[in-house]
């Protein structure tokens, strides 16, 4: 059995956290690794001691704490672990307990922690392209801010995401961007007739910095091109795959004392 990769940013340095890949998990067949993606057609026992293995990896003994994703702009403030069955529809989480792991899944779709060290204040995101272009990443700097961060403190770090190399897109997916912002035009290359390459990494750190934070890391690593690292639903979908998992970027801090 493979450890698991756990990818750390710069920006996040002294706050634990981890963005984790597939490698290093119980998962066999079409899932097989780590795969934590409760509404995956996976042996429920699998994700389970997934779950637990990535939450041992970046916060031993955290309370893990995710939500039932929609593709909104959500954010819920949480201040203990989350059963499954009562995950509320969201799609970022904040907190200032200790102890506390937040958790976003994803499969091609940008994961985004952030911490302001100071205000011992966090924060996980899940910007897929609606999500991003809605606001996810600027209500979880609101809520954080609510909680008594401070957005000039406020560090974030982008994690593993399909890549402008990898990631397709139509000119009506590409007029979306360009009716918000018509800057928004430098996140789009030319693909083939009539469709273009969108950088959601890209796109998701612009969003970050025009919300007035100073420190935004990228990792760079693209989901879609290293199937042996990561999920992708766009790999899976084109390889015409029955399912695929999903991986899961973690923060938390830690219990003092």
């Amino acid at each position: 059995m493979s450890e698991i990769d756990v990818f750390q940013a710069n920006s996040l340095v002294g706050i634990p956290h981890g963005f984790l890949g597939r490698r290093g998990g119980v998962s066999t067949g079409i899932h097989s690794g780590l795969n934590v993606g409760v509404g995956s057609e996976d042996d429920p026992e699998a994700v389970t001691e997934n779950r637990r293995r990535a939450a041992e990896a970046v916060l031993p003994g955290a309370a893990l704490a995710t939500v039932y994703q929609v593709h909104s702009a959500d954010v819920v403030v949480v201040d203990c672990a989350v059963p499954l069955d009562q995950r509320p529809a969201a799609d970022a989480l904040v907190t200032t307990t200790p102890g506390v792991l937040l958790g976003i899944l994803t499969a091609d779709c940008a994961p985004v922690l952030f911490a302001d060290a100071e205000a011992g204040v966090i924060g996980a995101a899940h910007a897929g392209w609606k999500g991003a272009l809605g606001g996810v990443t600027d209500r979880t700097i609101a809520a954080m801010c609510t909680l008594g961060a401070d957005r000039s403190r406020i560090r974030a770090a982008i994690g593993p995401c399909i890549s402008r190399a990898s990631y397709e897109v139509d000119e009506g997916f590409a007029q979306r961007f360009e009716a918000d912002d018509p800057a928004n035009e430098r996140f789009f290359s030319p693909g083939r007739a009539g469709h273009y390459q969108f950088d959601l990494e890209g796109y998701v750190a612009h969003r970050l910095a025009a919300a007035g934070l100073a420190t935004v890391t990228a990792l760079g690593l693209d989901t879609y091109a290293d199937a042996a690292g990561f999920y992708s639903f766009r790999r899976a979908t084109h390889r015409g795959e029955p399912g695929y998992g999903r991986q899961i970027s973690l923060i938390g801090l830690p219990i003092s004392g």
